[in-house]
Order: C-alpha cells, then structure tokens, then sequence
C-alpha cells in the first residue's frame, strides 16, 4: 500500500517532458566551440537533470570559468531552438489533471532556469495544473535541486513536509528531496536507473508515468 500525499513536486527534464533531443544537441552545440565534437548522442543523456555547470566539470573536465562559457553556448542553442525540441511523456497529463480533480497540490521543482521551464510548461499548455514553477536563477542561483525544493516549499508556505512527495528520474532528486526531508519517489521511465535511485536511497521506485497515482 503507497503512502497517499497531499502535495507533489515534479521535476521537469526526464519527468514531465522527454527532453532529450534539445538539451543533447545544446550540448552538442557548447562542446563544438571548444573543439569537441560528440557525436554519441546517448553518451549527453547525462545532463539530463543535474545543473550544467556539474555536468561540463565532471564529464569533460572542465574548470569552473568553462562551465559558465560551456553554460553561455549551451543557452544560445537552447534559447532559440533546444527549447522546444521536446514532448510531453504520454499519460503525465492525464496524472495532472487526477491530482488536481482530487484537490491536491502539483508544483515543479527543476534545475532548469526558471524563465526557461515556465516557457516549457506554458507551450505545453500545462501551466493551469501547477500551483507554480520553481527554478534555478539565470545568474546561477539556487545552483543545487536541494536549493531550488528550499525555495519551492518556502515560495508556496508549505510547512508539513510529511504530506509531500519529490518526484524525479536522477539521484540529484532523491538527494534534494532528503536534504529537506521530503520523501522522493524516483521514476524509471526518464533518464535515471534503478540502480542510481537504490544507491541514492530513493523511498518509493516505480516504473511508469500512471504508478505517480498510487500516491495520490
């Protein structure tokens, strides 16, 4: 028997939208004006979720004045074009539209600046389900998923933390989720593995976008 919660926050990239395409080819686009050229597109899936910056430092070796170049090329593809290489996981809907016929709360919880995922939500006509979306800053701030959940709990006053669930597809949700102690629930069908959310110490896994309604 799944815990019911009264309040969900999504992450975005891997959770609600497959979003794979834009960010692999702004990322292709970043590491081209340093003279790398990637051409294994599955070999990017790793940026899917973490913040950008972690991801050029620890994946090519980047110093910390690099990353915020790589990050600077990344949005000049991203802005205009990776943003609306993207689509709506089949059914995630559908789970929204639930939790808000049963008087819950939805909320997005993302490392994606936060101008950038309220563009994503909106194209996607999704904007009406989500109490509000909370980001990182453009700037770099809120620079962690632990920082940006701080600040979704403390922008929507939410105090009981017990009735509310962390929903995310990477270890950097479960992590987040448990620095505010909130329990995560982590999904196999976006860019994580089983094996990233046992070793995180994910609370629930689950293998589709319709399970998220065992919690509802």
């Amino acid at each position: 028997m799944s815990k019911k919660y009264e309040i969900f926050l999504f992450d975005l990239d891997g959770t609600i939208t497959d979003s794979a395409l834009g960010i692999t080819n702004s990322v292709m686009y970043a590491l081209k004006k340093f003279g790398i050229e990637e051409t294994d597109r599955t070999k990017l899936y790793k940026f899917i979720g973490p913040p950008l910056t972690e991801s050029f430092e620890k994946f090519y070796g980047f110093t910390k004045e690099q990353s915020l170049d790589g990050v600077k090329y990344y949005r000049e593809y991203y802005h205009d074009k990776g943003i609306y290489e993207n689509r709506v996981y089949d059914g995630l809907e559908e789970v929204l539209k639930k939790i808000n016929e049963a008087g819950k709360q939805a909320i997005v919880a993302t490392s994606k600046p936060e101008e950038y995922a309220k563009i994503i939500i909106d194209h996607f006509h999704l904007t009406k389900y989500f109490a509000c979306v909370a980001g990182m800053e453009m700037d770099g701030g809120r620079g962690t998923k632990a920082q940006v959940i701080t600040y979704a709990l403390e922008k929507n006053d939410i105090a009981d933390k017990s009735n509310v669930l962390m929903i995310g597809d990477r270890e950097h949700d479960v992590i987040g989720a448990h620095e505010n102690g909130l329990d995560c629930l982590g999904i196999l069908y976006g860019f994580g593995s089983r094996k990233e959310f046992e070793e995180a110490g994910a609370d629930y896994i689950r293998e589709n976008v319709e399970d998220i309604l065992q919690f509802v």
